[in-house]
């Protein structure tokens, strides 16, 4: 009974269980598994050899990546610098003389005086907006473009209640870029301005500042019109800038600059400036009103 119990137990074994019973083959299957697992470690110690990784990093090197990471970075332009160059080339610098019968100045030295002033193209067919009081009553106009062109003008249309004058020039630049125009009705009190013009002569200056006032009221000298609804901004300006423009932080007219107020009555900037809303001095040159 014994000897059939265990040759059935034997015919019910499966491989796994005979090769568990034979102590030999399980003792060489174990010796060859490590001897590939010695034959890998081999390998990976020749690799290591023929093909040494990277050495470790020192302080120096990571110093130095730093550095080179930093002066990789390029900062953006700043908001003045992106300004300037939308507005430059349509901006214009605006000479004058005057005759002695037309100027108090000229009178009084018995010769010829020179004005001074800016302007910007406002069209494709190249109007420059600027302020009456730049070219009134001259004997001649000379325009200078971004360019270099240089032209004899003359006064196409005037607002006299607004302070504001078209120029067209005889002979134009081989290029016109008109200024882009913005909305004056959508500034705010500490908006950022900033005011391109000529002051004292020095061509295509700019000036940074902000909306310091809304609506205000000034009257010209010597018993000038009284302008109404004046940007008042403390962006600097000086003799010269009469005519720039007066631009927001994305390089677009918001104001013709025609004023500045300094209670000691001399022609210096102290702070305070005043600009005819581009849609009211627009009105000029017949653009479109906002």
């Amino acid at each position: 009974m014994t000897d059939q119990t265990n040759e059935a137990t034997r015919a019910e074994e499966t491989p796994a269980r005979r090769w568990y019973r034979r102590p030999g083959r399980r003792a060489r299957n174990l010796g060859l598994f490590g001897m590939g697992v010695l034959a890998a470690l081999v390998a990976l110690v020749i690799y290591g050899v023929v093909f040494p990784g990277p050495p470790p990093l020192t302080s120096t090197d990571v110093g130095r990546s730093i550095t080179q990471a930093l002066a990789s970075q390029t900062p953006a332009p700043a908001v003045s610098e992106q300004v300037f160059a939308d507005i430059e080339p349509s901006l214009v610098l605006i000479q004058t003389t005057y005759s002695p019968t037309a100027s108090p100045s000229a009178a009084a030295t018995g010769g010829a005086t020179n004005g001074l002033g800016s302007g910007v193209i406002v069209d494709d067919g190249g109007d420059i907006l600027t302020s009456l009081h730049v070219v009134a009553g001259a004997a001649t106009i000379e325009v200078t473009f971004s360019d270099g062109t240089q032209s004899a003008g003359a006064v196409e249309s005037t607002q006299p209640d607004e302070d504001i004058a078209v120029v067209r020039a005889a002979r134009l630049p081989a290029t016109i870029r008109p200024a882009t125009l913005g909305n004056p009705g959508s500034i705010r009190i500490g908006d950022q301005a900033f005011a391109v013009g000529s002051p004292f002569g020095l061509y295509a200056s700019i000036s940074a500042g902000i909306v310091s006032g809304l609506d205000r009221t000034f009257q010209l000298p010597h018993g000038g019109a009284v302008l109404h609804q004046l940007i008042q901004f403390d962006a600097a300006v000086n003799p010269g800038n009469s005519g720039g423009p007066l631009l927001n932080r994305d390089g677009q007219v918001i104001g013709i600059v025609t004023a500045l107020i300094n209670p000691t009555g001399q022609d210096v900037f102290i702070g305070i400036g005043l600009a005819v809303p581009i849609n009211v001095a627009g009105g000029a040159a017949g653009l479109p009103q906002y």
